[in-house]
Order: structure tokens, then C-alpha cells, then sequence
């Protein structure tokens, strides 16, 4: 899995490919590589670590040509090696390969191949695939109908890209399930191939989408997309608004630290188009929803991984506590094997940056296969999750490069706030007064966060006495209790610091043993309904030594005498608190990473779209 570029046109494709899978480093990738169709056939450079090192090779040793193909990798089968980086070349060196995903039938693949005389040179279960082609090709097939046999053999969620010698005239791509997208950019007299858009946008916003099960045929003017049984599709470009100058850093050091402060813009574009502050009402018209559906709605699975599942927990209390429906919430790998008790009167409701998580694209189609209407929170235009749903939210925040994620997180707590208010609406159960007290609290939400920003100082101070810290436990309660799951994730995502979040109230069946002189308790206690239970659970903490990082609400004169240190956020609505808690705790962690001297973009062993289970 992770990034893939190609192209074909009148230009020189190596540096073209080279800018592209640098736009795609934010997804996290151990090697990288290129394949170039230059006069003397195809040509690959590939190389193990960061792209500088397979730029200087290509620096070493230049190949240019009109139609090429790259990749940046993340190892599943057989270790971060220069054999083991994509694109891989069948044997006779006529066909080459680059591929998301995972072949689950690649030993039986291989075995059949290794007893037809195929000599294998990595450890890849994406070899089997440029094997398999130029096996169907020496039967007389054309590189078409020999990639769509192959694709045909495949099991497990793959995409594929394609490119040979002997047909210099088209790239083949292909998408197999859900691992990961494939988008094709319409250039004048050329044509980008690529697995997520920002490696594209800088030749092209016209774009087209692959379904699942869907091949394109890719030539200088003109695609074609088919089925993999050969039945044609229609091709449907659309524009991306996306500029891609939006997914450069500009003046600060990291992309997380540009994020976390674009989510002042981020929350006001999620608002904007979609209130009525006079009217006092929501509108989410790619939601497709009115009132008699919303009142048919029995319950509500949230499903979602990682920080997007957090989010889904607040949700869970913003719906029940505004809309007054029951609301579950479960991590989409286990969703499908739970055999969820989901039915025609539930909605399954996806959140998702990317929109290509494997585990939630399945969680979503078994809600689909009980009968389930399906809505998703999305960040990536036209990705699956926004494209297979019923109704869908655009969470409007622009790409996200930094791999631990922040304003896709701010972003859909808001976006779950107006579905909250929005659903009570239509199902009548919100009195107008209140209705339009919850709206207009959304005016408030950017400049809280700003407010917050402005207090940045103040927070590395902090970063500095807990930079060397070796574990750290975050409690919070209520609707800021995933809050502090969020904060754990983000500190351990990029400082590799052991770090636990907890429900505040259980820290003494259990957690409460760990806590020393050495052990930090990070304290979300803003003015909310549980204030004063977690006063109590500061005061415990500090009877244990521990040093005590409290989140809590400016004027607040009994959380001080209790802590070592306060990171002050403005007053806020409770049920939109966690949208301005969590920023100090994004904070705090960037700047223990940044100080610990750590990739920050691109934490070690993780990748942005998850595409494989």
C-alpha cells in the first residue's frame, strides 16, 4: 500500500512522478520507486527510506521518457528493501506493476507460477501480478484482456497500475474492493494517474473516480473505464475545488503544526452555507434526508478507526442528548464480525478522512447488505465512503497531510453537532427556542479555537517539562471523556510516548496504581456537567504524586491550587467543548514531538488512508 502516480503525455513523466509521490508522502511509505518507458525500454529506480534518496538516484543515473509509472510503499510482504519497492517488472521485463493492497491468494498465485518456470526477484505479493500478465500476454492476448485475466484471478482489495513496453500508448489502471482510490486527472493532451488527488492537482482538477471492480484504459486524449467483465462504463469527470497550494506547509515547520492551525478556517468553512443563524436551522442537503425518514430512524451505528472513532464517541452523546436517539458506537474492524444487530430502520453512519479506510468501507457494506440506510462524514472529495453512501457530510477542511490527524477531527464534531440539531428538528422533539439558542452557539466556535491558538506559548512551555516523560495517562468525563482517549493517540502517534486515556471515574479500579512522581495525569475539566467529579479526580491524583496537567475553563479558581500546570481554554457551549479542548492536547503533543526531535508528519509504522485490513 500507499501512493501511486503515473503518467502519459508530451512531457518527461520522471519529474513528474517524482512531484507527485512527494504530494504523497503525508500516507507514510517505507521505499519508493519509478518505472519509465524511456528509448532504451522501461527503466526502474527504486530505493529503500525517504524520496531525497531515490531522487539522488535518479540524479545519479537519469531516465526520461513520456509515460511512467511510481510508487511509494509500505511494507506487507517482505521487508523495506530496494528488491522488495515497487514498480516490480515481469520477467522478460515487457510488463511493470505498481499496486495498493493485498493479493490474499498470492501463495497459491506463486506456487502455479514457480511450476510454470517464473523466476521470482522479491518477496512481494505484487509480483504474482506482473507474472500473471505476462503470462496471459504470451498467449496472444493484448496487454488489456491480459490485465483484466489477471485481475480476475485476484482475491482481497487491490489496485493496480500498469504499464509496457510492448503497448507504449496507455496506462491500466484498476480498482479491486476498497484498498484505496485510484483517480485519473484530465490534462490537454495528457493524463495523470494517481491514488489520491493532491498528486494531481497541481496539473489538473478535472478529475474521474474508479469504482470497485472497474478498470481504466488511460491514453494521451481519451479513457475508457470498463468493468472487469469488459462492459463499459461511462466517464464522468468532475472539478475538485481543492487549490494545491492548500497542501503546502508555507511558513511553518510541519504539516500537523499548519493544520492544527487551519482549524480556525476549517470550522468556519464546515459552518458556512450549511446554518441559517436568523432562521435558526440546519441544512445538509447532500444528506438527502427530511423529516419522514428522520422519524423513521430507530438507531444509529457509528462506526470508525482511530481518531475518527473518537469523534463518533462525542457524537454519540451530541445525538442522544440532542436528537434523542439511541446511538452505538463501534470500531469499524469489528463491526462486520460483531454481526451487528442493523436493520432497514438504522442508519450506519461512516466517519472517515481519507473515505478510503478498508475497515470502514467494509463496516459500511455490511450495513448496506442488512438493509441499513448508510450516511458518511467525509474529508476527501469523491472518495468511496462519500460515493457509496446514501447521504453524506463533507467535513470542508481541504487536504490533510500531517498522518495524525486534527482539523478532520475538530471538523466532524461539528459536523455531528448540526446532524444532532438537524435530526431533532426534523423529528420534533427540540423546542424552538432551544433550537435556535444550539444554532447560534455555532457563531462562537472558530474564535474559540483561535483563542486557544493564541495561547500557544503558554503550551510549550509545558511541552518542555514533559518532553522526557516515558508514560502518561489522560482522564476526562462525559462528552470530554474522548477527548482524553484523542489526546493519548495524538501524543503516542508522533512522540512514541506511552500514553492511556481513561475514563476519569475508572482510574481508580485500576489505572490509579500506576500513577507516581514520574507518571503525568493530564486532566480534561472544563466548566461542563462533570466539573465537579473531576475536581475530585484531580485531587486523587495529586494525593498519589502525580504531576497534574489540568484542561480547564479561564476564571476557574479551584483547578489552579490542585495543578502543576493549566492549559486555559475559553468558556463554551458544553456540548461543543471538545472542539476547543482538544486543541491544546494537539497542541501539546506537536510540540513534545517537535522538541523530541521526531518526523512529525510522518510518525514511524503508520500511514494516513489506511487500505488494507
Amino acid at each position: 500500500m500507499c501512493g501511486i502516480v503515473g503518467y502519459i503525455g508530451p512531457r518527461d513523466a520522471t519529474p513528474i512522478i517524482l512531484n507527485g509521490l512527494k504530494r504523497l508522502e503525508y500516507r507514510g511509505y517505507d521505499s519508493a520507486g519509478l518505472a519509465v518507458l524511456t528509448a532504451d525500454g522501461i527503466q526502474l529506480r527504486r530505493e529503500v527510506g525517504k524520496l531525497h534518496r531515490l531522487q539522488a538516484l535518479v540524479n545519479e543515473a537519469p531516465l526520461s521518457g513520456n509515460l511512467g509509472i511510481g510508487h511509494t510503499r509500505w511494507a506487507t510482504h517482505g521487508e523495506p528493501s530496494r528488491r522488495n519497492a515497487h514498480p516490480h517488472l515481469s520477467e522478460t521485463g515487457r510488463v511493470v506493476v505498481a499496486h495498493n493492497g493485498i493479493v490474499e491468494n498470492f501463495l497459491t498465485l506463486k506456487e502455479e507460477l514457480l511450476a510454470e518456470g517464473a523466476a521470482f526477484r522479491s518477496d512481494t505479493d505484487s509480483e504474482v501480478i506482473a507474472h500473471l500478465i505476462e503470462r496471459f500476454l504470451s498467449r496472444e492476448a493484448g496487454l488489456v484482456e491480459a490485465v483484466r485475466q489477471t485481475l480476475q484471478l485476484l482475491e482481497g482489495s487491490n489496485a493496480v497500475v500498469v504499464i509496457s513496453a510492448l503497448e507504449p500508448d496507455k496506462i491500466i489502471a484498476a480498482r479491486l474492493g476498497n484498498a484505496g482510490g485510484i483517480a485519473i486527472g484530465f490534462g490537454e493532451g495528457e493524463m495523470l494517474v494517481a491514488s489520491d488527488l493532491p498528486a494531481i492537482l497541481e496539473h489538473t482538477r478535472r478529475v474521474a473516480f474508479l469504482e470497485p471492480r472497474q478498470m481504466a484504459i488511460v491514453q494521451r486524449d481519451a479513457v475508457r473505464i470498463t468493468t472487469l467483465e469488459g462492459d463499459a462504463v461511462p466517464v464522468q469527470p468532475t472539478i475538485v475545488p481543492w487549490d494545491p497550494v492548500a497542501a503546502e506547509k508555507g511558513a511553518y515547520r510541519h504539516f500537523m503544526h499548519k493544520e492544527i492551525h487551519e482549524q480556525v478556517r476549517g470550522l468556519t468553512d464546515t459552518i458556512a452555507g450549511r446554518v441559517d443563524f436568523e432562521a435558526g436551522r440546519i441544512y445538509f442537503d447532500t444528506l438527502r434526508l427530511d423529516a419522514a425518514q428522520a422519524r423513521r430512524i430507530r438507531k444509529i451505528f457509528i462506526t470508525a478507526c482511530g481518531t475518527a472513532y473518537h469523534a463518533g464517541l462525542v457524537g454519540k452523546t451530541l445525538l442522544e442528548r440532542i436528537a434523542r436517539v439511541p446511538v452505538e458506537v463501534m470500531v469499524a474492524s469489528e463491526f462486520r464480525y460483531a454481526d451487528p444487530l442493523v436493520g432497514p430502520d438504522d442508519v450506519v453512519l461512516a466517519i472517515s478522512q481519507s473515505g478510503e479506510t478498508a475497515d470502514t468501507l467494509a463496516a459500511m457494506e455490511e450495513g448496506r447488505r442488512k438493509g441499513a440506510t448508510l450516511w458518511s462524514i467525509v474529508n476527501a472529495i469523491g472518495s468511496q465512503a462519500m460515493r457509496i453512501a446514501d447521504g453524506y457530510i463533507s467535513m470542508q477542511v481541504g487536504p490533510e497531510i500531517g498522518v495524525a490527524s486534527t482539523k478532520a477531527y475538530t471538523a466532524p464534531l461539528v459536523d455531528l453537532y448540526m446532524l444532532a440539531v438537524l435530526l431533532a428538528d426534523l423529528r420534533g422533539v427540540l423546542p424552538a427556542a432551544e433550537r435556535r439558542r444550539l444554532v447560534a452557539d455555532l457563531r462562537l466556535v472558530p474564535d474559540l479555537v483561535g483563542q486557544v491558538l493564541a495561547r500557544e506559548e503558554e503550551i510549550i512551555v509545558v511541552a518542555r517539562h514533559l518532553k522526557d516523560i516515558r508514560s502518561c495517562l489522560y482522564i476526562g468525563r462525559g462528552i470530554n471523556m474522548p477527548t482524553a482517549y484523542e489526546g493519548a493517540l495524538k501524543l503516542k502517534e508522533i512522540s512514541y510516548i506511552h500514553a492511556e486515556g481513561y475514563p476519569a471515574g475508572e482510574m481508580k479500579h485500576g489505572p490509579i496504581a500506576l500513577l507516581d512522581e514520574e507518571t503525568p495525569v493530564i486532566a480534561l475539566a472544563p466548566r461542563d456537567p462533570w466539573y465537579d467529579k473531576m475536581v475530585s479526580q484531580i485531587e486523587q491524583a495529586k494525593a498519589r504524586n502525580a504531576p497534574v496537567i489540568a484542561v480547564a475553563t479561564d476564571g476557574d479558581t479551584l483547578i489552579p491550587p490542585v495543578a502543576d500546570a493549566v492549559l486555559w481554554v475559553p468558556p463554551t457551549p458544553w456540548l461543543l467543548s471538545p472542539v476547543v479542548t482538544v486543541v491544546p492536547l494537539q497542541l501539546l503533543a506537536y510540540h513534545i514531538a517537535a522538541l523530541r526531535g521526531l518526523d512529525v508528519d510522518q510518525p514511524r509504522n503508520l500511514a494516513k488512508s489506511v487500505t488494507v485490513e
